[in-house]
């Protein structure tokens, strides 16, 4: 998408969804809000129609789960897991995840699971429309509905593992929406499943615009690997990174880790682009800092002491600053902490990277270790290492474990998940958070939201 049309969709959508994204903070507490979009009208023309879909993504960019301030899940869950320290003000909401001393009523819990909810509203809001919309093209109705139903199967994932069990809200419906219960966990990967599928159906292989800010269907296929990986469909997810990464002329590897998180690399697959032109992500704002000791965040120690020296990642997404007697780490995988003449950066939410691993996993998991081995490889080479020195199964799993830890860290809660995944959350975390106890799995449900709907009921276990 260009910059100038992105700021022309974003002057349209004060006039369009003002009551829909900002009057709701709380889709269960409030009547179906009466406003253009919901009226429908807005979804016959192409420009407003693509306007809505626009300004869903900027909403998950600035806030909810995948936001890349304090408040999203690369710091809060880097911070509940052992990835980042926390420095900053005691009694506060990163303190609380640093601790493992999440309650029900903490602000940020509420903050969290209202807006992912807001956005799947959203997200449900224009497909419903799209399906209704008499004058809009076909094609601008099949992407627009592949792009919706990707962004509520993407939120849904994160707070399915997030939060276990929950409501799947594919509805604008008010009634059914303040009773909605939740769901097995089983079932809800269900429906992610069918979402994307469909999703993968309409979208076409190419970008709609520059930069790759606009969900394609390698996208979708990208998320739908996950899922899979994550369901134990080991034949699934492998076909699924392979449909991804067999996109050559789309997809290319980079030819160092110096360019994997610049705006313009073809290893990325969905990224979200920065709110102006000039400005760059939210997490190189957050996690950078130029003077000891940290203001908030840094790097553990473990973590830091889990790269060996030829790795080439330690030196090109850690950087060490210190204070001339003690010395800190912050992320680094972004470098601009600052606005710069052009945006440099965007957040990158899916790379090829992670296709690569799920694939590696996949195979190892049904047997094929050679297969494994070179997936596993090409991460590993990136890095300047050599090629894996796994040879049996539980050897290659491992591998595979230590490598996912070394490439995706403090991105989007890839940690926390992975040790949940593995069964490692308590053997790993209990010796270095002193609080953790094994019902921290998962996060609790806000306090107000049980309230108001009681068929969310019963409380996670431990709050």
């Amino acid at each position: 998408m260009k910059t100038a049309n992105f700021k022309i969709y974003l002057s349209i959508l004060p006039f369009v969804l003002l009551c829909l994204l900002y009057g709701c903070s709380n889709f269960t507490e409030v009547d179906l809000p009466s406003s253009q979009l919901t009226s429908g009208t807005v979804f016959e023309d192409k420009t407003t129609a693509n306007a809505a879909m626009v300004d869903i993504y900027s909403k998950i960019r600035d806030t909810g789960i995948l936001t890349g301030y304090p408040s999203g899940i690369c710091s809060q869950l880097g911070l509940y897991t052992d990835e980042l320290k926390y420095y900053g003000v005691s009694g506060t909401g990163p303190a609380n995840y640093y601790n493992n001393t999440l309650l029900a009523t903490d602000p940020q819990i509420a903050v969290l699971w209202n807006s992912s909810y807001t956005q799947i509203y959203s997200a449900n809001a224009v497909i419903e429309g799209v399906e209704k919309a008499k004058s809009l093209p076909v094609d601008d109705k099949r992407r627009l509905t592949g792009e919706a139903l990707f962004v509520r199967a993407l939120i849904h994932f994160y707070l399915l593992n997030i939060y276990g069990p929950i409501p799947y809200i594919s509805t604008t419906d008010y009634k059914s929406n303040s009773t909605a219960h939740r769901m097995p966990e089983t079932v809800v990967y269900d429906l992610i499943q069918k979402d994307l599928e469909q999703s993968v159906d309409l979208l076409h292989n190419e970008y709609n615009g520059s930069n790759r800010v606009r969900p394609n269907k390698g996208t979708a296929q990208a998320l739908l690997a996950r899922v899979y990986l994550y369901s134990e469909k080991w034949e699934e997810a492998s076909n699924m990174a392979s449909a991804v990464l067999n996109q050559t002329d789309l997809y290319v590897w980079p030819a160092s880790l110096d360019l994997e998180f610049k705006k313009e690399s073809k290893a990325t697959i969905w990224q979200l682009m920065s709110n102006q032109e000039g400005a760059n992500t939210y997490q190189g704002n957050v996690f950078i800092f130029i003077q000891g000791p940290p203001p908030s965040v840094a790097v553990t120690e473990n973590l830091v002491n889990a790269f060996s020296n030829d790795d080439l990642r330690k030196t090109k997404w850690l950087k060490a600053v210190s204070n001339g007697t003690s010395t800190w780490y912050h992320p680094y995988k972004y470098k601009e902490k600052s606005n710069t003449a052009t945006s440099l950066e965007y957040s990158i939410v899916f790379r090829m990277a992670e296709q690569y691993l799920i694939r590696a996993e996949a195979r190892a998991r049904t047997g094929d270790l050679i297969g494994a081995k070179e997936d596993l490889n090409k991460t590993r080479n990136l890095a300047g290492l050599g090629n894996t020195a796994a040879t049996t199964p539980n050897e290659i799993m491992n591998a595979l474990q230590a490598e996912r830890r070394l490439e995706f860290f403090t991105e989007f809660g890839h940690r926390f998940f992975d040790l949940k995944r593995f069964g490692k959350l308590d053997e790993v975390l209990s010796p270095v958070k002193p609080q953790w106890k094994t019902t921290y799995r998962l996060l609790p449900l806000p306090q107000t939201e049980l309230m108001l709907n009681p068929n969310l009921s019963p409380q996670n276990a431990g709050y």
